[in-house]
Protein backbone atom coordinates (compact mmCIF):
# COMPACT_ATOMS: atom_id res chain seq x y z
CA UNK A 1 0.00 0.00 0.00
CA UNK A 2 1.37 3.43 -0.97
CA UNK A 3 2.50 5.63 1.90
CA UNK A 4 0.51 8.51 0.37
CA UNK A 5 -2.71 6.73 1.37
CA UNK A 6 -2.00 7.47 5.04
CA UNK A 7 -4.40 9.88 6.73
CA UNK A 8 -1.96 12.73 7.39
CA UNK A 9 -1.44 13.18 3.65
CA UNK A 10 -5.13 13.97 3.11
CA UNK A 11 -6.64 15.21 6.39
CA UNK A 12 -5.53 18.63 7.69
CA UNK A 13 -6.00 17.90 11.40
CA UNK A 14 -4.12 14.61 11.07
CA UNK A 15 -1.35 16.44 9.20
CA UNK A 16 -0.92 18.94 12.04
CA UNK A 17 -0.87 16.14 14.61
CA UNK A 18 1.76 14.30 12.56
CA UNK A 19 4.07 17.33 12.34
CA UNK A 20 3.52 18.30 15.98
CA UNK A 21 4.51 14.83 17.18
CA UNK A 22 7.83 15.19 15.30
CA UNK A 23 8.61 18.80 16.22
CA UNK A 24 7.22 18.68 19.78
CA UNK A 25 7.73 15.09 20.99
CA UNK A 26 7.11 16.20 24.59
CA UNK A 27 4.20 18.53 23.88
CA UNK A 28 3.78 22.07 22.47
CA UNK A 29 6.53 24.62 23.03
CA UNK A 30 5.96 28.32 22.44
CA UNK A 31 8.28 29.50 19.63
CA UNK A 32 8.10 33.07 20.94
CA UNK A 33 9.28 32.62 24.54
CA UNK A 34 10.07 28.91 24.94
CA UNK A 35 7.27 28.23 27.44
CA UNK A 36 6.30 24.53 27.56
CA UNK A 37 3.86 24.33 30.49
CA UNK A 38 1.36 27.20 30.43
CA UNK A 39 -0.02 26.39 27.00
CA UNK A 40 -3.50 25.39 25.91
CA UNK A 41 -5.12 24.53 22.59
CA UNK A 42 -7.35 27.27 21.25
CA UNK A 43 -10.96 26.23 20.67
CA UNK A 44 -13.89 27.52 18.69
CA UNK A 45 -15.31 27.09 15.21
CA UNK A 46 -13.35 30.06 13.83
CA UNK A 47 -10.06 28.96 15.41
CA UNK A 48 -7.28 27.90 13.07
CA UNK A 49 -6.37 24.21 13.03
CA UNK A 50 -3.42 23.55 15.31
CA UNK A 51 -3.59 26.92 17.10
CA UNK A 52 -2.30 27.24 20.70
CA UNK A 53 -2.21 30.05 23.24
CA UNK A 54 0.86 30.68 25.40
CA UNK A 55 0.09 32.12 28.83
CA UNK A 56 3.73 33.01 29.34
CA UNK A 57 3.96 35.66 26.59
CA UNK A 58 0.19 35.77 25.81
CA UNK A 59 0.79 35.07 22.11
CA UNK A 60 -0.93 32.52 19.85
CA UNK A 61 1.12 30.14 17.71
CA UNK A 62 1.07 26.99 15.60
CA UNK A 63 3.72 24.41 14.78
CA UNK A 64 4.41 26.34 11.55
CA UNK A 65 6.15 29.21 13.37
CA UNK A 66 9.91 29.08 12.95
CA UNK A 67 9.81 26.38 10.26
CA UNK A 68 9.80 26.21 6.46
CA UNK A 69 5.96 26.28 6.70
CA UNK A 70 5.78 29.72 8.33
CA UNK A 71 3.53 32.27 6.57
CA UNK A 72 2.54 29.68 3.95
CA UNK A 73 -1.10 29.42 2.93
CA UNK A 74 -0.61 25.94 1.50
CA UNK A 75 -2.47 23.33 3.62
CA UNK A 76 -0.23 21.22 5.84
CA UNK A 77 -1.29 17.94 4.25
CA UNK A 78 -0.18 19.25 0.85
CA UNK A 79 3.18 20.22 2.32
CA UNK A 80 3.56 16.65 3.56
CA UNK A 81 2.67 15.30 0.12
CA UNK A 82 5.30 17.56 -1.48
CA UNK A 83 7.98 16.46 1.01
CA UNK A 84 7.17 12.79 0.42
CA UNK A 85 7.27 13.21 -3.37
CA UNK A 86 10.65 14.97 -3.27
CA UNK A 87 12.07 12.42 -0.85
CA UNK A 88 10.85 9.41 -2.81
CA UNK A 89 11.87 10.58 -6.30
CA UNK A 90 15.43 9.35 -6.88
CA UNK A 91 16.27 11.99 -9.47
CA UNK A 92 13.98 14.70 -8.07
CA UNK A 93 10.58 16.00 -9.08
CA UNK A 94 10.06 19.19 -11.07
CA UNK A 95 8.03 22.18 -9.91
CA UNK A 96 5.78 21.65 -12.93
CA UNK A 97 5.03 18.11 -11.75
CA UNK A 98 4.31 19.28 -8.19
CA UNK A 99 2.11 22.03 -9.63
CA UNK A 100 0.05 19.45 -11.52
CA UNK A 101 -0.12 16.86 -8.76
CA UNK A 102 -0.87 19.20 -5.85
CA UNK A 103 -3.07 21.66 -7.73
CA UNK A 104 -1.10 24.71 -6.55
CA UNK A 105 0.24 27.56 -8.68
CA UNK A 106 3.53 26.91 -10.46
CA UNK A 107 5.42 29.58 -8.55
CA UNK A 108 4.01 28.17 -5.29
CA UNK A 109 5.29 24.70 -6.23
CA UNK A 110 8.69 26.19 -7.11
CA UNK A 111 8.92 28.00 -3.79
CA UNK A 112 7.79 24.93 -1.84
CA UNK A 113 10.55 22.92 -3.53
CA UNK A 114 13.21 25.38 -2.41
CA UNK A 115 11.89 25.44 1.16
CA UNK A 116 12.01 21.65 1.27
CA UNK A 117 15.59 21.69 -0.04
CA UNK A 118 16.46 23.99 2.85
CA UNK A 119 15.05 21.38 5.23
CA UNK A 120 17.22 18.74 3.54
CA UNK A 121 20.38 20.81 4.03
CA UNK A 122 22.15 19.46 7.12
CA UNK A 123 25.34 21.52 7.44
CA UNK A 124 27.00 18.76 9.47
CA UNK A 125 30.43 19.61 10.89
CA UNK A 126 31.48 16.07 11.78
CA UNK A 127 34.22 14.64 9.56
CA UNK A 128 33.35 11.74 7.27
CA UNK A 129 35.52 8.65 7.07
CA UNK A 130 37.66 7.13 9.78
CA UNK A 131 40.06 4.19 10.32
CA UNK A 132 40.05 1.86 7.28
CA UNK A 133 37.47 4.06 5.51
CA UNK A 134 37.90 5.10 1.88
CA UNK A 135 36.74 8.53 0.72
CA UNK A 136 36.57 9.20 -3.02
CA UNK A 137 37.08 12.79 -4.16
CA UNK A 138 36.15 14.05 -7.62
CA UNK A 139 34.65 17.01 -9.43
CA UNK A 140 32.11 17.41 -12.20
CA UNK A 141 30.81 20.30 -14.26
CA UNK A 142 27.24 21.26 -15.02
CA UNK A 143 25.20 24.06 -16.57
CA UNK A 144 26.64 27.29 -17.93
CA UNK A 145 27.85 30.29 -15.99
CA UNK A 146 25.90 33.46 -16.66
CA UNK A 147 27.52 35.29 -19.56
CA UNK A 148 30.11 32.54 -19.95
CA UNK A 149 31.19 31.73 -23.48
CA UNK A 150 31.86 28.15 -24.44
CA UNK A 151 35.53 27.76 -25.37
CA UNK A 152 36.91 25.19 -27.80
CA UNK A 153 37.97 23.00 -24.88
CA UNK A 154 37.75 22.83 -21.08
CA UNK A 155 35.01 23.57 -18.55
CA UNK A 156 35.68 27.19 -17.56
CA UNK A 157 32.19 28.20 -18.72
CA UNK A 158 30.46 25.61 -16.48
CA UNK A 159 29.64 25.41 -12.75
CA UNK A 160 32.12 23.21 -10.88
CA UNK A 161 30.90 20.75 -8.24
CA UNK A 162 33.18 18.90 -5.81
CA UNK A 163 31.90 15.76 -4.05
CA UNK A 164 33.41 13.65 -1.27
CA UNK A 165 31.91 10.16 -0.98
CA UNK A 166 32.74 7.66 1.73
CA UNK A 167 32.32 4.15 0.38
CA UNK A 168 29.28 2.70 2.12
CA UNK A 169 28.73 6.03 3.85
CA UNK A 170 27.66 9.56 3.06
CA UNK A 171 28.38 12.18 0.43
CA UNK A 172 29.10 15.89 0.75
CA UNK A 173 28.95 18.15 -2.27
CA UNK A 174 30.14 21.72 -2.73
CA UNK A 175 29.76 24.31 -5.44
CA UNK A 176 33.27 25.64 -6.09
CA UNK A 177 34.48 28.43 -8.34
CA UNK A 178 37.18 26.33 -10.03
CA UNK A 179 38.68 22.88 -9.62
CA UNK A 180 42.07 23.96 -8.27
CA UNK A 181 44.22 22.73 -5.42
CA UNK A 182 43.68 26.04 -3.61
CA UNK A 183 39.89 25.42 -3.52
CA UNK A 184 39.74 21.65 -3.24
CA UNK A 185 42.35 20.99 -0.54
CA UNK A 186 40.80 23.10 2.29
CA UNK A 187 37.39 21.48 1.70
CA UNK A 188 38.83 17.96 1.89
CA UNK A 189 40.91 18.83 4.97
CA UNK A 190 37.85 20.26 6.75
CA UNK A 191 35.46 17.41 5.94
CA UNK A 192 37.45 14.15 5.93
CA UNK A 193 38.96 12.39 8.96
CA UNK A 194 42.75 12.09 8.82
CA UNK A 195 42.47 8.31 9.45
CA UNK A 196 40.71 7.83 6.10
CA UNK A 197 42.32 6.89 2.80
CA UNK A 198 41.72 9.24 -0.14
CA UNK A 199 40.99 8.03 -3.68
CA UNK A 200 41.15 10.43 -6.65
CA UNK A 201 41.84 10.50 -10.36
CA UNK A 202 45.09 11.95 -11.67
CA UNK A 203 43.95 15.57 -11.91
CA UNK A 204 46.82 17.98 -11.30
CA UNK A 205 44.96 19.63 -8.39
CA UNK A 206 45.03 16.31 -6.47
CA UNK A 207 48.78 15.61 -6.74
CA UNK A 208 50.72 15.85 -3.44
CA UNK A 209 47.76 17.48 -1.66
CA UNK A 210 46.64 14.76 0.78
CA UNK A 211 49.76 13.58 2.60
CA UNK A 212 48.15 14.26 5.99
CA UNK A 213 45.69 11.37 5.47
CA UNK A 214 46.23 7.66 6.00
CA UNK A 215 46.89 7.24 2.28
CA UNK A 216 46.19 8.67 -1.15
CA UNK A 217 45.68 6.36 -4.11
CA UNK A 218 45.23 7.53 -7.68
CA UNK A 219 43.64 5.99 -10.74
CA UNK A 220 45.08 7.42 -13.96
CA UNK A 221 42.11 8.26 -16.14
CA UNK A 222 44.41 10.09 -18.56
CA UNK A 223 46.01 6.72 -19.40
CA UNK A 224 42.72 4.85 -19.66
CA UNK A 225 42.92 3.35 -16.15
CA UNK A 226 39.61 3.14 -14.26
CA UNK A 227 39.92 0.28 -11.76
CA UNK A 228 43.06 -1.20 -10.22
CA UNK A 229 41.99 -3.59 -7.48
CA UNK A 230 40.13 -1.41 -4.99
CA UNK A 231 41.61 1.79 -6.40
CA UNK A 232 38.88 3.65 -8.30
CA UNK A 233 36.47 6.57 -8.15
CA UNK A 234 33.42 4.63 -9.36
CA UNK A 235 31.36 5.43 -6.24
CA UNK A 236 31.55 9.19 -6.62
CA UNK A 237 31.06 8.89 -10.38
CA UNK A 238 27.91 6.86 -9.71
CA UNK A 239 26.66 9.69 -7.52
CA UNK A 240 27.42 12.21 -10.28
CA UNK A 241 25.45 10.04 -12.70
CA UNK A 242 22.29 10.32 -10.58
CA UNK A 243 22.88 14.03 -9.96
CA UNK A 244 23.34 14.88 -13.64
CA UNK A 245 20.40 12.78 -14.80
CA UNK A 246 18.22 14.62 -12.33
CA UNK A 247 19.55 18.07 -13.17
CA UNK A 248 19.38 17.59 -16.94
CA UNK A 249 16.33 15.34 -17.24
CA UNK A 250 14.10 16.68 -14.44
CA UNK A 251 15.18 20.19 -13.49
CA UNK A 252 16.81 21.07 -16.83
CA UNK A 253 18.01 24.48 -15.64
CA UNK A 254 19.56 25.71 -12.40
CA UNK A 255 20.97 29.15 -11.67
CA UNK A 256 24.19 29.50 -9.72
CA UNK A 257 22.23 31.12 -6.86
CA UNK A 258 20.31 27.90 -6.20
CA UNK A 259 22.89 25.23 -7.05
CA UNK A 260 23.83 24.66 -3.40
CA UNK A 261 20.19 23.77 -2.61
CA UNK A 262 19.98 21.22 -5.42
CA UNK A 263 23.23 19.68 -4.18
CA UNK A 264 21.73 19.48 -0.69
CA UNK A 265 18.69 17.67 -2.13
CA UNK A 266 20.73 15.02 -3.96
CA UNK A 267 23.13 14.62 -1.02
CA UNK A 268 20.17 14.13 1.33
CA UNK A 269 18.59 11.36 -0.72
CA UNK A 270 21.95 9.61 -1.16
CA UNK A 271 22.74 9.80 2.56
CA UNK A 272 19.27 8.42 3.38
CA UNK A 273 19.08 5.69 0.74
CA UNK A 274 17.69 2.16 0.72
CA UNK A 275 21.21 0.71 0.89
CA UNK A 276 21.63 2.13 4.42
CA UNK A 277 18.16 1.01 5.53
CA UNK A 278 16.16 4.18 4.88
CA UNK A 279 12.94 3.80 2.87
CA UNK A 280 10.74 6.55 1.44
CA UNK A 281 8.73 6.96 4.63
CA UNK A 282 11.79 7.19 6.89
CA UNK A 283 13.42 9.59 4.43
CA UNK A 284 10.39 11.85 4.72
CA UNK A 285 10.65 11.69 8.52
CA UNK A 286 14.31 12.69 8.25
CA UNK A 287 13.41 15.70 6.11
CA UNK A 288 10.85 16.80 8.70
CA UNK A 289 13.60 16.88 11.31
CA UNK A 290 15.22 19.69 9.33
CA UNK A 291 12.27 22.07 8.98
CA UNK A 292 12.99 24.13 12.12
CA UNK A 293 14.86 27.42 11.90
CA UNK A 294 15.02 27.43 8.11
CA UNK A 295 12.36 29.85 6.99
CA UNK A 296 13.00 31.03 3.44
CA UNK A 297 11.13 34.10 2.19
CA UNK A 298 9.96 34.16 -1.42
CA UNK A 299 11.69 37.44 -2.18
CA UNK A 300 14.99 36.13 -0.80
CA UNK A 301 14.78 33.06 -3.03
CA UNK A 302 14.63 35.10 -6.26
CA UNK A 303 17.67 36.00 -8.26
CA UNK A 304 18.26 39.81 -8.34
CA UNK A 305 17.11 40.01 -11.98
CA UNK A 306 13.79 38.36 -11.05
CA UNK A 307 12.89 40.89 -8.34
CA UNK A 308 10.40 43.61 -9.16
Amino acid sequence: MSTLTQKHYHDEKAAYRFVESRIWPNGPVCPHCGEAKRISAMKGESTRIGAYKCYGCRKPFTVKIGTIFEASKVPMHQWLQAIFLMCSSKKGISSNQLHRMLGVQLRTAWFMSHRIREAMRTGSLAAIGGPEAVVEVDETFIGNKKGGRKPKGGFAHKHAVLSLVERGGEVRSFHIDRATAAEVTPIVNANVAREAKIMTDDGRHYIHQFRAFDGHETVRHSLGEYVIGDIHTNTVEGYFSIFKRGMKGVYQHCSEKHLHRYLAEFDFRYNNRIAVGVNDELRTEQALQGIKGKRLKYRDSLAPADRT
